[in-house]
Parts: C-alpha cells; structure tokens; sequence
C-alpha cells in the first residue's frame, strides 16, 4: 500500500544522520524509492543551455509539479527545491551529486552553464541531514546521468564526454571506502560532444532482473555485465530513444515512472509484467532529461 502523497517545497531537517536511519542510503537502481530531491524548472536562456527548443515555462513547471505528484502518490518523500532563475538544466536533479550508503558526493559538471548546481544540491543535502563524503576535484569531471548501481556493490560508471578518467580514479577510491566497487562502461561517440548521450540514455534498470536498453547504443561490455548478472533485457522502442523511452524510473521492482511521450516503450514494459505510471513530459523533454534525470534518489530502501 502507498504512503500518503508527501511534496515538501522547502527541504525540512531531520533529526537521524546515519545510513540507512531512514534519512538517506542509495545502493540500488531499483529498490523501493523512499525519498528523493527534485528542483524547479527556472526561468532562463533554454537555447544558449542547447534545450532542443524553448519551453512554455508555465506548462514546463505544471508538468513538473505533475511528476513530483506522481512520485508522491506512489509513496515517496519528495523534497523540492525552489527554481533559480538562469539555472534551466537544474530541473535534472540527478546529475550534480551522487547519493551513496554513507552519505553524498558532490560531483563537477564539465556542462558550463551547470557548474552552480553541484555547490547548491549539496547545501541542501547538508540541510536534510545527509553528510558529505566527498567531492570531484581537480580535472575531474562527471555527470550523474554517467552512474547507476548494478547491484548493491557495483556502481556502473560511463565513459563519456560528459564523464571523464579521473573522475573514475576518484569514484573508485571513495566507494573502496564503503566496500563497493566501479565498474567503467565506454559509450559511443553517438552524436559527438554537442549532443547528450548518457548512460541512462541507453539503460534503465528496472528490477533486480529486468532492464530497459536500448542495445545499439549500449556498450557491449554493459550487456555482458548485465548477463552475469541474470538481468534480461527489454528493448526500448526505436522510434522513442529521443522522446525519452528507455529512461524510465523504478520507484520499486517492477513499478516505474515513465514519459507520456513513449505509448509503445510502455506496451514493451507492461507485457513484460511490469506496472507503468505516465506524467506529462512534452516541455520537459525538450531539455533531453527523463524521470530518472528530474530525480536524485536521497533514500531507496536496503535490502532485506
């Protein structure tokens, strides 16, 4: 049974700070979601952002408003933040930290016009009581929208243009520190550095079995690791990777978030057993981001 829809528009603190107290702790791409950030879209420069075309900001900020009543109703904590105007891509809460067991990574953003967001994600973390664990530095450089936990001990790691080597060396020194381990995915050069492609553009988990991929952009070495891992493989529909199809968000195993804008993605899924929620994505797309780009995942349950 669902929890009492929660959206909290400014984020409260709490009183617990240690992991998985019920405040905080991440280790799955698919555990029932408990709690979780969101920001308001802003106002702003959407084309010098590269959105694929302006939005209606009113309706970008209905439709958002939407989404954080979905994730509520389907019993999430939802924590959002207020909008800042310039900060257009700051509605993808997703890509500026990284939310483990211990507490959160601020990460740095190679995109210029978001290199604000991580500073600002992480004062509101410290605000909600999730302790930092650490920061990207130097030349490092890394999008959330890169990393997703294959399992409770493996976080997947793209390389990209967004997403670089020494990222990788600093990651993986951090998580030894909670006894997990990185695990380094090459994405194709696609349509080059002008043109997003995340890892979560071509992977979606949505069950500890079950992923959505979209194959001919997925790295073979990511669906060989899924095949070790006995995970099967939906495929998105060709024809809505853009529409944001294979980004959909588990918000527990089997029942997931997905765009409006992708009919056959989610005949694909609820064939596959799965339950589908939809909310209105068309002015959020435009920016390329789906479900799992306008969420960062503060708490997903841990493993019984």
């Amino acid at each position: 049974m669902s929890a009492e829809p929660s959206v909290v528009c400014v984020p409260a603190v709490p009183a617990q700070t240690s992991p998985r107290s019920g405040v905080f702790g991440v280790r799955s791409a698919t555990a029932p979601l408990e709690r979780a950030l969101l920001c308001e879209p802003a106002a702003g420069d959407f084309a010098a952002a590269r959105w694929r075309a302006e939005p209606d900001l009113d309706r970008l900020r209905r439709d958002h408003a939407a989404f954080a009543e979905l994730l509520a109703s389907l019993g999430v904590d939802v924590t959002v933040l207020p909008a800042r105007d310039g900060d257009v891509d700051a509605c993808f809460a997703y890509d500026p930290i990284l939310v483990t067991a211990r507490g959160f990574v601020e990460l740095r953003m190679r995109k210029p016009i978001r290199r604000k967001e991580p500073p600002h994600l992480a004062a509101a973390l410290a605000s909600m009581g999730v302790p930092q664990v650490g920061a990207l530095a130097g030349a490092a450089a890394a999008d959330g929208g890169d990393m997703l936990w294959l399992d409770e001990a493996t976080l997947a790691v793209a390389r990209s243009y967004r997403t670089n080597a020494e990222a990788h060396e600093q990651l993986a020194r951090l998580l030894a520190e909670e006894d997990a381990t990185l695990e380094r995915f090459d994405l194709p050069h696609a349509g080059g550095p002008d043109e997003l492609l995340h890892l979560l553009s071509v992977v979606s988990p949505v069950a500890d079995d079950l992923a959505l991929v979209h194959e001919p952009l997925a790295p073979v070495t990511l669906l060989e690791a899924l095949a070790e891992r006995g995970v099967r493989r939906l495929p998105c529909h060709p024809d809505e990777l853009d529409a944001q199809g294979c980004n959909v968000l588990a918000v527990r195993p089997g029942v997931v978030v997905a765009a409006d804008t992708c009919p056959q993605t989610r005949r694909i899924l609820e064939r596959a057993g799965c339950e589908v929620h939809t909310y209105p994505a068309r002015e959020l797309n435009k920016g390329e981001g789906g479900p799992t780009c306008l969420t960062l995942p503060v708490r997903r349950a841990a493993p019984a």
